[in-house]
C-alpha cells in the first residue's frame, strides 16, 4: 500500500490547474531539491536512520507481480517526455523498473516519483544543479557524510533513487500524510506552495493512473 494524502483528488486539482503563468515560470527556476528545512534545522535522527538502514538492504527489491502494464504505459510517457534522453525501450523499461521497485520499496506511489523526477532533473541521471544537487532526485551530496557513506555515488541510478525516495517517504511520515508540506521540505522551500505545486500538476498531468 502507498501512502496517500488525504486531501481530495479534485482538490488538488483546483489548485494546481490554476496555478498562474507566472507562478509557473518562478517554479522553474525554484532551486533544485536540497532536503532541509528552510528553518535551517539539521537532519533529524529518524531520518539519518532511515537512510542507513535503506542503503544497508539488500538490492533484491521484487517489482510487484501486477507491474508489467504498468511498465508498458509509463514506457510510452517517457518516450514522449524525453524521446533523445532514453530513445530505446529497453532503456526505458531498465529505469522504470528501478523507478517503481524503489517507489514501492518506500511506500511510495511511483508517479509521485515519476512527476518529482520530472520536475527535478527531467530524468537526466548525470543532472547537477548550481546548488550541487546530484542525479534524478537532485540529491545533496551531504547525506553521503551523515550517514557515514561517502562512496557512494549518487549519479548511480538505484542509489539516487533509494537515497531520494527515502528522504520524501521520512517527510511525508513527519507531515503525517500532507503532500505539500512533505514536498517542499525535500526541495527546502517550506512555507512556499510554488515548487509542491508543480510536482503536483506534472503528477495529475503527465503520470497519473487511475486506481
Amino acid at each position: 500500500m502507498t501512502r496517500l494524502s488525504a486531501i481530495p483528488v479534485t482538490a488538488i486539482w483546483l489548485v494546481v490547474a490554476g496555478l498562474p503563468s507566472a507562478d509557473m515560470a518562478l517554479a522553474q527556476s525554484i532551486a533544485p531539491a536540497q532536503q532541509s528545512d528552510e528553518t535551517g534545522e539539521p537532519p533529524s535522527q529518524d531520518l539519518l536512520d532511515a537512510l542507513s538502514r535503506a542503503m544497508a538492504a539488500p538490492d533484491g527489491f521484487e517489482d510487484a507481480f501486477d507491474a508489467q502494464v504498468w511498465l508498458l504505459d509509463m514506457q510510452s510517457r517517457l518516450a514522449r517526455r524525453q524521446p533523445q534522453a532514453y530513445p530505446s525501450r529497453r532503456a526505458r523499461l531498465a529505469l522504470l523498473e528501478r523507478i517503481h521497485a524503489e517507489a514501492r520499496r518506500a511506500q511510495l506511489p511511483p508517479e509521485l516519483v515519476l512527476a518529482l523526477i520530472d520536475v527535478e532533473s527531467r530524468f537526466q541521471p548525470n543532472a547537477v544543479s548550481s546548488a550541487g544537487a546530484l542525479g534524478l532526485m537532485q540529491v545533496m551530496p551531504f547525506w553521503k557524510a551523515e550517514i557515514g557513506r561517502t562512496q557512494d555515488d549518487l549519479h548511480d541510478i538505484d542509489t539516487n533513487l533509494r537515497y531520494g525516495c527515502t528522504i520524501l517517504a521520512h517527510y511525508l511520515d513527519r507531515e503525517n500524510g500532507d503532500w505539500t508540506h512533505a514536498l517542499a521540505r525535500y526541495n527546502g522551500s517550506l512555507g512556499r506552495t510554488i515548487y509542491p505545486e508543480l510536482v503536483m500538476q506534472a503528477w495529475f498531468t503527465r503520470w497519473w493512473v487511475e486506481r
